[in-house]
């Protein structure tokens, strides 16, 4: 009898641990549009200086799509960079997610359109809308399905054009935005647990802080990104230090530990912020906002790229993925690269 329910529980256990399955980044890949607007345009276009537009951003140039690129034409540029990187067949992807405020088409979704322009007969694939923390959102979505063994890899994505929602009078967002993507393929993996921990989060008393004046639904005219600037800088941080202490909380760790900090490229004003208050040393913070702008969803993965090719992220680093955006969301991942 004692025999039989050693045999039952190791049969369980040998279940769980094959349907527990850890997740790790085997590539990844980004894209940005060759159309670059500078401040110097802006400039021009303003009446204000360059020094003022950096003063107030920390962007000094954002990447803009052509008429005739879409955001799945984005996110495919930054998939076969990903796709290579992981060095597989895109036939052996089992999900692909997409992070995105600016779909190509109210249906089908654009992770749909994807497939199609990857060839990938069969997968799960849909988008998701969480704003510029759409990407840390389908990436603990992904890593779900595979740690429950449900599919063995999947390609994550955060794509905008956000460029086709700016109201082309307003500084403050055009001043902000750009259009980019990026993209990691999550591959299952009996011995690493790569993605450690995410932790996501929304509160819609906070929606009024950054929204679009329309939509599929609600199709009141122009559809415009709009922010309450100041407000919006308040609650990033807020919740922004909330997500942080959570995570390091929960695994046990200090910042010391961070080997580097990858945080939404909002605007260099709230990453200096966050790296002041947790004592993050700047050098370990991936920052690109200056060159890529906010590309929303986009800013993370992008960011993640960015750090590989230049040489400063490597294999076995331990990094903090942080990001907030419209809902209000917010949210974090611990990843060991």
């Amino acid at each position: 009898m004692v025999f039989i329910l050693e045999l039952q529980l190791g049969v369980l256990v040998t279940f769980l641990l094959n349907k527990m399955s850890g997740v790790t980044i085997t590539g990844v890949g980004g894209y940005l549009p060759p159309n670059v607007i500078t401040n110097r345009d802006l400039s021009k276009k303003y009446n204000v200086t360059e020094e003022w537009l950096y003063s107030r951003s920390g962007i000094n140039e954002r990447h803009l799509a052509h008429a005739d690129q879409y955001t799945s034409d984005l996110a495919f540029e930054s998939s076969k960079l990903a796709i290579a990187d992981a060095g597989i067949d895109a036939s052996s992807i089992g999900m692909i997610i997409i992070a995105t405020s600016t779909a190509d088409l109210a249906f089908p979704s654009t992770a749909c359109i994807l497939q199609n322009k990857l060839t990938i007969k069969e997968c799960i694939a849909f988008d998701i809308q969480a704003a510029c923390t759409g990407f840390i959102y389908a990436l603990s979505i992904a890593t779900k399905f595979i740690e429950n063994a449900d599919v063995s890899s999947a390609l994550v994505v955060g794509a905008e054009t956000l460029s086709r929602i700016q109201n082309p009078d307003d500084i403050s967002t055009e001043l902000l935005f750009g259009d980019g993507a990026g993209a990691v393929i999550l591959s299952a993996s009996p011995d690493k647990k790569g993605i450690i921990s995410s932790h996501i989060r929304s509160d819609a008393r906070y929606k009024d802080l950054l929204y679009a004046t329309g939509g599929i639904s609600n199709r009141g005219g122009n559809i415009y990104a709009t922010m309450d600037g100041p407000k919006l800088f308040k609650q990033a941080v807020i919740r922004l230090s909330e997500t942080i202490d959570e995570t390091l909380r929960i695994n046990n760790l200090s910042k010391e530990d961070i080997d580097w900090l990858v945080p939404h490229q909002a605007n260099r004003r709230i990453i200096d912020s966050m790296a002041r208050r947790y004592g993050f040393d700047l050098e370990h913070v991936i920052i690109t906002v200056g060159s890529h702008a906010n590309t929303s969803a986009a800013t993370v993965p992008l960011a993640l790229y960015q750090g590989v090719i230049d040489g400063k992220i490597q294999r076995g680093d331990l990094l903090l993925f942080i990001a907030f955006g419209a809902g209000f969301t917010w949210g974090s991942a611990l990843v060991e690269y």
